[in-house]
């Protein structure tokens, strides 16, 4: 099922906070005198004098190298047409949001208000100074081919235009993959493209590049076949022109190998892919609905490889599988331009990467057990970690090989790492929670549904098939609520308690048994039930919803307080904690207790330990655990020193096979070069510490507050550790992108559950 999309959601989305989705932030500091005079006037004179005597000191000295020009004239943006540049700007501004998510690539979007070829070439070349690279994006075709091609020719920097290029180079990948599990080769198949667009054109040269013979190559465009009898075509479709005796679609695919749709949806019926070969090839890959519809295909012909460009079916041909790595290879040799050679290479890494075994990071992401080479994985998955680290140094060895590389790699180990550095796996965790969740929804009741941001998150939750989400509260108002927000949650239980007099009966009896001899009189019970954590959690309790989700509204102590009265505690735990992810650029980290114990012992802090890097291998990360002080190691005397020493020593007896280290302070657990010259001995030296455990909640409650007001990082929590079922509390106030990652995080938490592996 398509994605639902509401217009206010969309507009919301980019008017939030700060408009648009990119800002610039500085990378040194700015916080005196002498940076203000090392950054500009006088000290900057000094990088300029020695960019000005050679030239390529300007990749040394600047962002140059790290920086990639998102340009457009607006020609043919999306589906939309010629909606001009302004209009394109959003396009833009995403695209170079995804070359800093997947690739560590810097972005300045720029839309120019000009269609005239040689006029927008002048303008680009222009800028070429400034940007290590150029993607060209949404301009239209054939004017788009003479932009590429003289840039290419006058210009020294990576150009590529991914429209026609990111398209060719995944599914080139996908169909050498595809024609290896059929048994054919390439010189030998019949190859139908449906479109004559710049996609289409790229397809067709690429396929070329690959081996298929161009006389076994039919184009079609809106009019038929471009055969020998057409006239007035241009030049490109001219190169295309096929001496077969065919005229229309239907004609042309009868008996081919291989369909490749980059047109409009619904061009080829179920009667046009039986007349196909055996083990027929059909990439359909107009967006968002195909040239044929997959289930349609694959019930018509079960011998049939499907590629689509949806992300809810097998073989998803989507350029982020391309253009963030193509370009990341390309800058880091400072290649003067994107060759054959290069696109080639990174078919084949990709094609390559598909038959690897896959990681288990990518079975959690996708919330699935097996997945393996095949007619259902051409192509690897767009949350793979392996593409930064398999695709971008095939691209820079090729630029290397093929002579365009001005700074060549020479240690490749080195590169590998630099590469995961600079993006990380860990920038993608809440990408991989969300997906995982969708692949199996649970019912996360949430017990603050009277509230305008839990019912907007509800509804995404809902329309992205996150969650499957129960409202507890007043009907009436959540009713109100709805109208007024203009929301469509129909597919959404609201149970109000008031109207559940036999539930309320069964859930106070139930309380009641469970806390008699806690001074709790059957009056009291009847009573508690009016408060909808202690009824939500009873709900959890008998089965009827597999989450809880509270906390927007009601401080922290009174949201957990029910559910650890009526669920309790896992068997063999003592204790719960609370974790936070704190994510920046850096990477991302674990706090824990920021949220439950205010004062824990020594051995209260090795149970806290214990719950933590279980919680952050939940999260497929192998926890390095710091236990942190205003001590290193014994450097200081006093009750928390002592305690968190002899918690680590517990610790590692009870955790022999946990990297865990203190006491230590916190800015020495992160660096790892004062560990190793001055405490070698640490079992942190070598990677530094992604968990830091707090010696009480005043402290880890204040560094993490800190840190997300200015700290500029992201916090995601705090996720509730060591509960015999999935309750998690929310942050007093909480965004609504926070609700829905919470969700996310308690859909994931109640997957496991059923597979009876606890957080």
């Amino acid at each position: 099922m398509s994605l639902k999309i509401r217009k206010q959601d969309a507009l919301n989305y980019h008017t939030q906070g700060q408009p648009g989705k990119i800002e610039v932030v500085p990378t040194k500091m700015l916080s005196t005198q002498l940076d203000l005079a090392l950054a500009y006037s006088p000290g900057v004179a000094e990088p300029c004098k020695e960019i000005a005597a050679n030239k390529d000191d300007v990749y040394k000295y600047t962002s140059k190298g790290n920086l990639v020009a998102v340009i457009s004239n607006g020609t043919a943006v999306l589906g939309l047409g010629n909606i001009g540049p302004e209009a394109a700007k959003p396009v833009m501004e995403g695209k170079a949001v995804l070359f800093k998510k997947y690739a560590g690539i810097d972005s300045f979007d720029i839309e120019i208000d000009e269609e005239d070829p040689d006029a927008f070439i002048k303008i680009v070349k222009a800028l070429e100074p400034t940007f290590g690279g150029v993607n060209l994006e949404d301009i239209k075709a054939p004017e788009c081919f003479k932009i590429e091609t003289e840039l290419r020719e006058k210009m020294h920097i990576p150009i590529m235009h991914d429209d026609q290029h990111g398209t060719a180079i995944i599914s080139s990948a996908a169909l050498l993959n595809a024609l290896e599990i059929v048994g054919k080769k390439i010189e030998d198949i019949i190859l139908v493209v449906n479109g004559a667009g710049a996609a289409a054109v790229s397809c067709s040269r690429l396929y070329i590049a690959l081996g298929l013979k161009k006389e076994n190559l039919i184009m079609c465009d809106s009019k038929g076949v471009i055969n020998a009898a057409r006239t007035n075509l241009d030049a490109t479709k001219t190169e295309f022109v096929t001496k077969r005796k065919l005229n229309t679609l239907q004609e042309a695919i009868k008996g081919a190998d291989v369909f490749v749709g980059l047109s409009v949806a619904d061009a080829i019926t179920p009667q046009d892919v039986l007349s196909m070969a055996k083990d027929p090839i059909v990439f359909a890959l107009a967006n968002p609905n195909p040239e044929i519809d997959y289930n349609v295909a694959m019930k018509t012909r079960p011998d049939v490889i499907m590629g689509t460009g949806r992300s809810d079916h097998p073989n998803q041909v989507n350029n982020v599988l391309g253009f963030p790595y193509i370009f990341r290879g390309a800058l880091d040799v400072h290649a003067t331009e994107i060759n054959e050679a290069m696109k080639l290479a990174a078919v084949h890494a990709l094609a390559d990467l598909a038959k690897e075994p896959v990681p288990d990071i990518v079975f959690q992401a996708y919330g699935i057990d097996r997945l393996q080479f095949g007619r259902d994985y051409l192509i690897p998955k767009p949350l793979d970690p392996r593409l930064i680290t398999t695709v971008s140094p095939a691209v820079a060895k090729a630029a290397i090989d093929s002579g365009v590389a001005r700074n060549p790699i020479t240690d490749w180990g080195q590169y590998h790492h630099d590469l995961l550095k600079r993006v990380g796996i860990d920038q993608k965790l809440t990408s991989r929670i969300i997906e995982r969740a969708k692949q199996n929804p649970k019912q996360i009741v949430f017990a603050e549904a009277d509230h305008p941001k839990i019912l907007k998150a509800a509804q995404v939750l809902q329309d992205e098939k996150i969650a499957r989400p129960i409202l507890l509260g007043s009907r009436p108002e959540i009713e109100r609520l709805i109208a007024e927000y203009g929301l469509d949650l129909s597919e959404c239980k609201i149970i109000d308690p008031r109207e559940e007099k036999e539930r309320s009966e069964r859930f106070a009896k139930a309380y009641h048994q469970k806390r008699q001899r806690k001074g709790i009189a059957y009056r009291d019970a009847e009573r508690a039930m009016r408060d909808r954590n202690a009824f939500g959690a009873m709900m959890l309790e008998f089965g009827e919803a597999d989450a809880l989700v509270s906390g927007l509204t009601k401080d922290y102590p009174k949201t957990i307080l029910p559910s650890l009265q009526i669920i309790g505690m896992a068997e063999g735990v003592n204790r719960v904690a609370g974790m936070y992810i704190i994510m920046n650029k850096k990477g991302t980290f674990f706090f824990a207790d920021c949220t439950v114990n205010v004062d824990p012992s020594a051995n209260d802090l090795v149970e806290i330990i214990g719950l933590a890097a279980r919680g952050v291998k939940f999260f497929d990360i192998e926890p390095r655990v710091a236990m942190l002080s205003y001590s290193n190691f014994g450097s200081s005397k006093g009750p928390i020193p002592e305690k968190t020493r002899e918690a680590v020593r517990i610790a590692k007896q009870k955790y022999p096979q946990l990297i865990v280290d203190g006491d230590i302070q916190a800015n020495v657990a992160f660096d790892t070069e004062i560990q190793r010259q001055i405490f070698p001995f640490s079992a942190l030296a070598k990677d530094g510490a992604n968990t830091l455990i707090f010696p009480n909640l005043a402290s880890g409650n204040i560094a993490y507050k800190l840190l997300m007001e200015i700290g500029g990082a992201e916090a995601i929590g705090p996720i509730l550790l060591g509960m015999k079922k999935p309750v998690h509390i929310l942050q007093l106030g909480s965004s609504i992108r926070d609700i829905i990652n919470m969700a996310a995080i308690a859909v994931v938490d109640a997957q496991l559950h059923d597979q009876n592996n606890r957080l």
